[in-house]
């Protein structure tokens, strides 16, 4: 898991929180920081608060998107701006999902569970992957 938030309380708190469930926690206290961690690491989810110095979070997801080999990384932006919280709402640029802080610690699992399987492998699938299983399946 990778979290990327300028706020060093939102950082602990939500990596202490996953390495109690014995995930593997990657931190980035700006974007630039976490989008090369995220190409570098290849995080099985990635939390980006949408609020950051330098890049924003929409402009990271959009460079997160763009990229090969960050693409289909599930990504829950977070953001406790209300202004931030309705753009994201407005522009829908490619996540999978959004927390708003303060969040609790049932919803951070809820909204892992949702994205990715009991393997820890992301329930969404590459663009133009579910169209050919769809197909076998089928078969």
């Amino acid at each position: 898991m990778l979290v990327i938030d300028d706020s060093a309380t939102i950082v602990a708190l939500l990596s202490r929180m996953l390495r109690q469930n014995d995930y593997h926690v990657l931190e980035a206290s700006d974007a630039e920081q976490g989008l090369e961690i995220a190409r570098t690491q290849s995080p099985e989810l990635i939390f980006l608060d949408i609020v950051l110095p330098g890049m924003d979070g929409f402009a990271a997801l959009r460079q997160l998107r763009r990229d090969p080999y960050t693409r289909d990384i599930p990504v829950i932006m977070i953001s406790g701006n209300e202004q931030a919280t309705e753009q994201f709402y407005v522009h829908r640029i490619g996540a999978d999902d959004f927390m708003k802080k303060p969040f609790s610690r049932a919803e951070v699992f809820a909204r892992i569970e949702r994205l990715l399987d009991a393997q820890r492998v992301p329930r969404r699938l590459p663009a133009g992957a579910q169209a050919g299983q769809d197909d076998e399946e089928t078969a």
